[in-house]
């Protein structure tokens, strides 16, 4: 899949960039922007996954060719500690972290040390070399909301997750609110739904497990009941969305104050999506709406219904998504086709 340029050419030249997570779906697809942008980039990565995006060879990627990469840690606060100093970082976007849920339910404990330890690791970082940074974007989730019956979660809602990822997600937020309303730094977070498309090598998720299976010739399985309602965003809207803040984090000239510190944002469509729906809509796409999912119904410690309201992204920064779901969805389905076909 071509993608198109950034419209945001040129707005990051000169800037100095760190992020984490650079080799995952969202980091992948912001890397790119960012370079396309004309900032000079550091990625931290922990693993070397060849399949990521963030090691493509087509001319539009090839991201390692294009960014300085640093192998480590987020939880080694020294390593974050000197990026940050001999780089001359000013801009920071956080995203690494152990997201999924499966995952997080097995292991709690790496979980609360990479997403919460790690978030306190790198805005520490940021406090100490804070007279260079000029802004911090720190990737919560809806999962930080935790269950609210159903209710469509806007950012005044409370953090109350349950379970390992929704705690890690609620920690990751208050820590990055104490860091802004404390130290003055300027940090921002962001909420958003449930990532796919291109580029996601996660097949525990129902995007990539759905698409693969149908090229494989299996029926799709739905590890819930199916009924898990959930709201979705296109990783190309949901990086747009991370720039798109990061760019207003500008200096107030009559208060001299970062824009939207200490501030939090959802993104994502309103959806309320059914996991059936999902890999309905998934089936249509790829015109085979005669395969029935096998439906497992073995999901644990997941919340019941998800859905984010993005009003305040939309009136404060202007947001709107450049693609939606439909869109998003097409697009998902012609990169697996490509890149798994038999």
């Amino acid at each position: 899949m071509t993608l198109p340029q950034s419209s945001n050419a040129g707005k990051w030249r000169n800037s100095k960039v760190f992020i984490t997570g650079g080799t995952g779906l969202l980091g992948s697809h912001l890397t790119r922007m960012l370079v396309e942008s004309g900032a000079e980039v550091v990625a931290l990565v922990r693993d070397g996954v060849p399949k990521s995006l963030f090691y493509d060879s087509a001319p539009e990627w090839s991201l390692h060719k294009k960014v300085v990469t640093v192998r480590g840690d987020i939880e080694d606060f020294g390593l974050i500690e000197r990026i940050l100093n001999e780089y001359e970082i000013d801009s920071v976007f956080h995203l690494a972290a152990q997201t999924i849920v499966g995952a997080a339910n097995r292991n709690p404990l790496a979980t609360f040390k990479a997403n919460i330890g790690g978030t306190w690791n790198l805005l520490e970082a940021c406090r100490i070399h804070s007279k260079k940074i000029r802004r911090v974007i720190i990737a919560s989730s809806d999962k930080a909301y935790g269950n609210l019956n159903g209710e469509a979660y806007d950012e005044s809602f409370p953090l109350m997750g349950d379970h390992p990822y929704d705690v890690s997600k609620s920690c990751t937020d208050l820590i990055s609110r104490s860091y802004a309303l404390s130290y003055g730094l300027p940090v921002a977070v962001t909420r958003c739904g449930n990532f796919f498309g291109p580029g996601d090598l996660n097949f525990s998720r129902i995007f990539p497990g759905t698409i693969r299976d149908v090229i494989e010739g299996r029926r799709p399985v739905i590890r819930s009941n199916g009924k898990f309602i959930r709201d979705y965003i296109f990783v190309e809207d949901g990086a747009h969305a991370y720039l798109t803040l990061a760019e207003l984090m500008t200096e107030d000239a009559s208060t001299k104050k970062i824009r939207h510190a200490g501030e939090a944002f959802n993104f994502s469509y309103g959806l309320r999506l059914t996991v059936t729906d999902v890999v309905g809509k998934i089936l249509e796409v790829m015109n085979r709406k005669d395969i029935e999912p096998q439906i497992l119904n073995e999901a644990s410690n997941e919340i019941p219904v998800q859905c984010l309201n993005s009003d305040k992204a939309k009136r404060v920064l202007n947001w709107k998504p450049r693609y939606g779901f439909d869109e998003g969805v097409r697009k998902t389905v012609e990169w697996y086709s490509k890149t798994f076909a038999l």
